[in-house]
Protein backbone atom coordinates (compact mmCIF):
# COMPACT_ATOMS: atom_id res chain seq x y z
CA UNK A 1 0.00 0.00 0.00
CA UNK A 2 1.24 3.47 -0.89
CA UNK A 3 -0.14 6.53 0.88
CA UNK A 4 -0.55 9.75 -1.11
CA UNK A 5 -0.91 13.14 0.54
CA UNK A 6 -3.40 15.62 -0.93
CA UNK A 7 -3.84 19.19 0.20
CA UNK A 8 -7.44 19.97 1.09
CA UNK A 9 -8.50 23.46 0.07
CA UNK A 10 -11.55 23.68 2.31
CA UNK A 11 -9.96 26.61 4.19
CA UNK A 12 -8.78 28.29 1.00
CA UNK A 13 -9.22 32.08 0.73
CA UNK A 14 -9.89 32.13 -3.03
CA UNK A 15 -6.57 33.59 -4.17
CA UNK A 16 -5.01 31.28 -6.79
CA UNK A 17 -1.77 33.17 -7.35
CA UNK A 18 1.09 31.00 -6.12
CA UNK A 19 -1.24 28.53 -4.39
CA UNK A 20 -0.51 25.47 -6.52
CA UNK A 21 3.20 26.25 -6.52
CA UNK A 22 3.18 26.29 -2.70
CA UNK A 23 1.33 22.98 -2.57
CA UNK A 24 3.72 21.30 -5.00
CA UNK A 25 6.76 22.66 -3.15
CA UNK A 26 5.37 21.32 0.14
CA UNK A 27 5.50 17.81 -1.31
CA UNK A 28 1.82 17.08 -1.81
CA UNK A 29 0.90 14.90 -4.77
CA UNK A 30 -2.34 16.76 -5.43
CA UNK A 31 -5.29 18.75 -4.11
CA UNK A 32 -8.81 17.98 -2.93
CA UNK A 33 -11.26 20.61 -4.07
CA UNK A 34 -14.64 21.20 -5.70
CA UNK A 35 -14.65 21.71 -9.48
CA UNK A 36 -14.50 25.36 -10.64
CA UNK A 37 -17.81 27.18 -10.28
CA UNK A 38 -17.80 28.04 -13.98
CA UNK A 39 -17.37 25.05 -16.33
CA UNK A 40 -15.61 27.40 -18.74
CA UNK A 41 -12.68 27.38 -16.33
CA UNK A 42 -12.33 23.59 -16.28
CA UNK A 43 -9.71 23.33 -19.02
CA UNK A 44 -7.45 25.98 -17.47
CA UNK A 45 -7.92 24.45 -14.02
CA UNK A 46 -6.77 21.03 -15.25
CA UNK A 47 -3.88 22.59 -17.18
CA UNK A 48 -2.69 24.42 -14.08
CA UNK A 49 -2.69 21.14 -12.14
CA UNK A 50 -0.81 19.34 -14.91
CA UNK A 51 1.77 22.13 -15.12
CA UNK A 52 2.52 21.61 -11.42
CA UNK A 53 2.38 17.81 -11.77
CA UNK A 54 -0.47 17.72 -9.25
CA UNK A 55 -3.27 15.17 -9.10
CA UNK A 56 -6.87 15.98 -8.24
CA UNK A 57 -9.54 14.63 -5.91
CA UNK A 58 -12.92 16.13 -6.78
CA UNK A 59 -15.42 16.87 -4.04
CA UNK A 60 -19.17 16.84 -4.67
CA UNK A 61 -22.00 17.73 -2.29
CA UNK A 62 -25.46 16.35 -2.99
CA UNK A 63 -28.51 18.58 -2.56
CA UNK A 64 -32.22 17.89 -2.28
CA UNK A 65 -34.91 17.39 -3.17
CA UNK A 66 -33.42 14.86 -5.64
CA UNK A 67 -30.08 13.78 -4.24
CA UNK A 68 -29.55 11.12 -6.91
CA UNK A 69 -29.94 13.61 -9.72
CA UNK A 70 -27.72 16.11 -7.90
CA UNK A 71 -25.07 13.41 -7.44
CA UNK A 72 -25.16 12.29 -11.05
CA UNK A 73 -24.90 15.80 -12.47
CA UNK A 74 -21.97 16.75 -10.24
CA UNK A 75 -20.11 13.48 -10.71
CA UNK A 76 -20.36 13.58 -14.50
CA UNK A 77 -19.06 17.14 -14.43
CA UNK A 78 -16.22 16.24 -12.06
CA UNK A 79 -15.24 13.22 -14.16
CA UNK A 80 -14.35 15.52 -17.04
CA UNK A 81 -11.51 16.92 -14.90
CA UNK A 82 -9.85 13.49 -14.73
CA UNK A 83 -9.71 13.17 -10.93
CA UNK A 84 -7.95 10.32 -9.17
CA UNK A 85 -11.15 9.79 -7.23
CA UNK A 86 -14.32 11.62 -6.23
CA UNK A 87 -15.23 12.28 -2.59
CA UNK A 88 -18.94 12.80 -2.01
CA UNK A 89 -21.01 14.28 0.81
CA UNK A 90 -23.94 11.97 0.09
CA UNK A 91 -27.62 12.11 1.01
CA UNK A 92 -29.24 13.68 4.08
CA UNK A 93 -29.27 11.97 7.47
CA UNK A 94 -33.03 12.55 7.79
CA UNK A 95 -33.84 10.43 4.72
CA UNK A 96 -35.25 6.96 5.34
CA UNK A 97 -33.11 3.85 5.17
CA UNK A 98 -34.90 2.78 2.00
CA UNK A 99 -34.31 6.15 0.33
CA UNK A 100 -30.64 6.07 1.27
CA UNK A 101 -30.21 2.53 -0.04
CA UNK A 102 -31.77 3.47 -3.39
CA UNK A 103 -29.42 6.44 -3.62
CA UNK A 104 -26.30 4.35 -3.02
CA UNK A 105 -27.43 1.68 -5.47
CA UNK A 106 -27.73 4.36 -8.13
CA UNK A 107 -24.40 5.88 -7.02
CA UNK A 108 -22.67 2.56 -7.66
CA UNK A 109 -24.13 2.46 -11.16
CA UNK A 110 -22.82 5.97 -11.84
CA UNK A 111 -19.40 4.99 -10.48
CA UNK A 112 -19.27 2.00 -12.81
CA UNK A 113 -20.34 4.22 -15.70
CA UNK A 114 -17.49 6.73 -15.29
CA UNK A 115 -14.81 4.26 -14.18
CA UNK A 116 -13.51 6.51 -11.39
CA UNK A 117 -13.53 5.45 -7.69
CA UNK A 118 -16.07 7.28 -5.55
CA UNK A 119 -15.79 7.58 -1.77
CA UNK A 120 -18.83 8.58 0.29
CA UNK A 121 -17.64 10.62 3.24
CA UNK A 122 -18.50 9.96 6.87
CA UNK A 123 -19.95 13.35 7.75
CA UNK A 124 -22.46 14.96 10.09
CA UNK A 125 -25.78 15.71 8.45
CA UNK A 126 -25.19 12.97 5.87
CA UNK A 127 -26.07 9.28 5.55
CA UNK A 128 -22.82 8.16 7.17
CA UNK A 129 -23.01 10.31 10.30
CA UNK A 130 -22.47 7.42 12.77
CA UNK A 131 -20.54 4.12 12.66
CA UNK A 132 -23.68 1.99 12.96
CA UNK A 133 -25.60 3.86 10.28
CA UNK A 134 -22.59 3.55 7.95
CA UNK A 135 -22.24 -0.16 8.63
CA UNK A 136 -25.95 -0.79 8.02
CA UNK A 137 -25.54 0.45 4.44
CA UNK A 138 -22.12 -1.08 3.81
CA UNK A 139 -23.38 -4.54 4.79
CA UNK A 140 -26.01 -4.35 2.06
CA UNK A 141 -23.70 -3.00 -0.66
CA UNK A 142 -20.32 -4.79 -0.70
CA UNK A 143 -18.96 -2.58 -3.51
CA UNK A 144 -19.61 0.71 -1.70
CA UNK A 145 -16.54 2.64 -0.53
CA UNK A 146 -16.14 5.47 1.96
CA UNK A 147 -14.10 8.56 2.60
CA UNK A 148 -13.09 8.26 6.25
CA UNK A 149 -13.44 11.46 8.25
CA UNK A 150 -14.13 9.83 11.58
CA UNK A 151 -13.73 13.15 13.39
CA UNK A 152 -17.40 13.79 12.58
CA UNK A 153 -18.35 10.67 14.50
CA UNK A 154 -16.68 12.15 17.59
CA UNK A 155 -19.15 15.02 17.43
CA UNK A 156 -22.23 13.04 16.40
CA UNK A 157 -21.67 10.27 18.97
CA UNK A 158 -20.18 12.53 21.66
CA UNK A 159 -17.44 9.93 22.16
CA UNK A 160 -14.36 8.47 20.55
CA UNK A 161 -15.11 5.65 18.08
CA UNK A 162 -13.43 2.45 19.19
CA UNK A 163 -11.19 0.69 16.65
CA UNK A 164 -12.38 -2.59 18.21
CA UNK A 165 -16.00 -1.90 17.28
CA UNK A 166 -17.23 -4.13 14.43
CA UNK A 167 -18.95 -1.24 12.66
CA UNK A 168 -15.75 0.82 12.78
CA UNK A 169 -13.73 -2.14 11.52
CA UNK A 170 -16.04 -2.49 8.53
CA UNK A 171 -15.68 1.20 7.72
CA UNK A 172 -11.91 0.96 7.95
CA UNK A 173 -11.94 -1.96 5.52
CA UNK A 174 -14.01 0.03 3.00
CA UNK A 175 -12.09 3.31 3.27
CA UNK A 176 -10.24 4.41 0.11
CA UNK A 177 -9.70 8.01 1.23
CA UNK A 178 -8.87 9.46 4.64
CA UNK A 179 -9.22 12.96 6.05
CA UNK A 180 -6.47 13.06 8.64
CA UNK A 181 -8.31 15.32 11.05
CA UNK A 182 -8.17 14.49 14.77
CA UNK A 183 -11.42 14.80 16.67
CA UNK A 184 -12.25 14.58 20.36
CA UNK A 185 -15.44 13.72 22.28
CA UNK A 186 -18.14 16.23 21.23
CA UNK A 187 -15.96 17.92 18.61
CA UNK A 188 -14.52 17.25 15.14
CA UNK A 189 -11.32 19.27 15.45
CA UNK A 190 -8.78 18.74 18.21
CA UNK A 191 -6.99 21.94 19.21
CA UNK A 192 -3.21 22.07 19.06
CA UNK A 193 -1.83 21.30 22.51
CA UNK A 194 1.89 21.55 21.80
CA UNK A 195 2.20 24.69 23.93
CA UNK A 196 0.75 23.19 27.09
CA UNK A 197 2.28 19.73 26.71
CA UNK A 198 -1.04 17.85 26.62
CA UNK A 199 -1.58 14.98 24.19
CA UNK A 200 -4.51 15.30 21.80
CA UNK A 201 -7.36 13.06 22.96
CA UNK A 202 -7.80 11.58 19.50
CA UNK A 203 -4.20 10.67 18.72
CA UNK A 204 -4.33 7.03 19.87
CA UNK A 205 -7.24 6.29 17.50
CA UNK A 206 -5.71 8.38 14.73
CA UNK A 207 -2.47 6.40 15.07
CA UNK A 208 -4.44 3.18 14.73
CA UNK A 209 -5.89 4.35 11.41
Amino acid sequence: MKLKGYKSLWEWNGIWEGKLEQIAEAGYCGIEYIPPSDPKDDRQFRKDLDDMNLSFIAQVVTRGPNHSQSFREQVLRAAELRPDLINSHSVADRMTAEEQLRFFEEALRVEQEIGIPIAHETHRGRAFFTPWQTAAVLKQLPALKIGADFSHWCAACESMPSPKDEDVQLSLARAIHIHGRVGFPEGPQEKTRANDGEMCHGLPFFSFI
